[in-house]
């Protein structure tokens, strides 16, 4: 295609056009896994052991979503979920020595 007479290629515009989109739908997930993650802070919190335990897999399921689209760096996710994984087991470790 031809150039434009704003001076612009029209494949860099395309290019603005998809990373706007992807853009979008990247900040989709991180939105739904901070969401998740606030879930599990609250039951954590609340010393809800069992629901905590329920929604950690979901959460790791989000996270590896995430890591294999590339919204998200692998290792990022592994931190992540290593991190999430240690909060709980404090948790329940607090309630299994009283």
């Amino acid at each position: 295609m031809a150039k434009l007479k704003t001076g612009r290629h029209t494949s860099a515009i395309k290019a603005w056009r998809q990373s706007e989109r992807s853009a979008a739908k990247n900040r989709g997930v991180k939105a739904k896994i901070k969401l998740a993650v606030k879930d599990l802070d609250s039951r954590v919190a609340a010393q809800d052991i069992e629901a905590a335990k329920k929604v950690l897999p979901k959460i790791y399921s989000l996270l590896d979503k995430a890591s294999k689209k590339g919204v998200i760096h692998g290792k990022t996710a592994s931190r992540k979920k290593s991190r999430l994984s240690n909060r709980v087991k404090k948790v329940v470790k607090k309630s299994s020595v009283k």
